[in-house]
């Protein structure tokens, strides 16, 4: 596991320690070099929220569409660590505070995980204010464990809200195929920038 970096392909483009927004992108590294998750070493790129069991890493924001890509590692536990709090105090709030309204969360390395009260997940879908949630890419067991917790009442997520290619496309790319999906009758603009190869 600390081998496992958050996605760089858009480091170029977005860079947390400039974004005074992004109170997590001038975190100190680990000492140690990695962070512990259990009793395994985690890569020093993600960051602590101050939980036990889950990190992140802001892969890229853009505060005038009010967008923002989260990428978490870990296990997501309500039920021990209360793991959407720390999210939503550490880092949710901040970027709300800069005009973040859209959010999407990238799981593929989420493990678990074990829900409890959904008082910070309703809290986070108000918040949004004509905004949106969507978790792509975890894994079909954490999706169905959503679904006995009812977070569908306050995130969109699933096999509908995924997009495997996200890796290959500019972030701006994702907003807009995101955007359509809320607003079918919009049009994707032309001009979008894409990575280079």
């Amino acid at each position: 596991m600390h081998l496992l970096e958050p996605f760089g392909r858009w480091n170029s483009l977005y860079s947390g320690d400039l974004d005074r927004w992004n109170p997590l992108g001038r975190q100190e590294r680990p000492v140690e070099g990695y962070h512990l998750l259990y009793d395994h070493l985690i890569h020093p790129d993600w960051d602590s929220l101050g939980s036990e069991t889950l990190y992140v890493k802001v892969l890229f924001a853009d505060y005038p569409l009010g967008f923002a890509v989260l990428e978490l590692m870990g296990e997501w536990n309500d039920a021990l660590n209360n793991d959407v709090m720390w999210l939503k105090r550490e880092l949710v709030d901040p970027l709300l505070a800069g005009g973040i309204r859209k959010f999407v969360l990238i799981g593929e390395n989420v493990l678990n995980f074990h829900g409890d009260d959904d008082a910070y997940y309703e809290e986070w879908a108000e918040d949004l204010e004509g905004g949106w949630l969507v978790a792509m890419g975890f894994r079909e067991h954490v999706c169905l464990d959503w679904d006995q917790q009812g977070m569908q009442r306050y995130m969109h997520y699933g096999s509908s809200w995924t997009d495997p290619a996200w890796r290959t496309r500019h972030p701006l790319q994702l907003y807009w195929m995101i955007t359509v999906l809320f607003h079918p009758g919009l049009n994707i603009p032309e001009d979008l920038p894409t990575l280079n190869p």
